[in-house]
């Protein structure tokens, strides 16, 4: 049976593999930027951690390459840290456990944290590559990606020197996405009073699941069924005609 350790490339998955053994969940990247940072040093690779905790890597132009213009890698460190009800894993502490499920590879009980974990690990490939051609490069690893885009919205300008830019945090692949999916935030603040339940009430738990699910920036035109909606529009109608209460 074969394992992350056999695939190939394997100078790519090996990144990942290491990568997989530091804990990172959104806001807890702490030890997987000190590894960055050791990685490179090890490698002989310039590297540096920005004021707010983002990671930059620059690697000179091959010979023959200096006045080629000059690419921006950028890809995301934290990860999105979900797992089964039964599994007792710790992200702040645990190793993700990898397996190779024919051509998929996944992880034991949790999530995988491929997003953004192979991004980072083909920009780490390309940095520690002696033998690949190419203009200056520069890598950029932002922090809190998944729940806030906090270290993108904090880099300060000024710090590369690259006039393209390649997100590797892409859905596909072999295919090349010219645009960007955004998000916002909505944060609400309402007054409400707490009340007994009136007589003759009966408590119903009411839930949704089954659905299809998906990204919400790469999957937004598919038009699947969102959970929040259909909790809405199930709700108005009793409240409307029973007088039902939420709680």
């Amino acid at each position: 049976m074969s394992t992350i350790k056999d695939l190939e490339p394997k100078n790519v998955w090996n990144n990942f593999y290491l990568l997989t053994r530091q804990p990172r969940p959104s806001k807890h990247e702490e030890k997987v930027r000190a590894f960055l940072l050791q990685w490179a040093k090890e490698k002989g690779v310039d590297a540096f951690a920005d004021e707010t905790g983002n990671v930059i890597m620059r690697a000179p132009a091959t010979k023959g390459y200096e006045n080629r213009r000059g690419v921006i890698l950028q890809a995301h460190m934290d990860m999105v840290p979900q797992k089964t009800a039964e599994t007792k894993h710790d992200f702040l502490t645990d190793p993700i456990e990898t397996e190779v499920l024919g051509e998929w590879l996944g992880a034991k009980g949790t999530t995988l944290g491929a997003d953004d974990g192979i991004g980072v690990a083909l920009a780490m490939a390309v940095v520690e590559d002696k033998k690949l051609p190419h203009g200056p490069v520069e890598v950029l690893i932002t922090y809190d990606e998944e729940t806030g885009m906090t270290g993108a919205e904090k880099l300060r300008p000024g710090l590369f020197k690259g006039d393209i830019l390649l997100n590797l945090d892409s859905e596909d692949e072999g295919e090349l996405c010219i645009g960007c999916a955004g998000g916002l935030d909505g944060i609400g603040d309402f007054a409400y009073k707490t009340m007994k339940a009136p007589k003759g009430y009966k408590a119903f738990r009411i839930g949704v699941k089954g659905l299809q699910g998906g990204h919400s920036g790469m999957d937004i035109s598919l038009y699947r069924a969102n959970a929040c909606k259909i909790i809405a529009r199930t709700l108005l109608p009793l409240i409307q005609k029973y007088d039902a209460k939420v709680a």
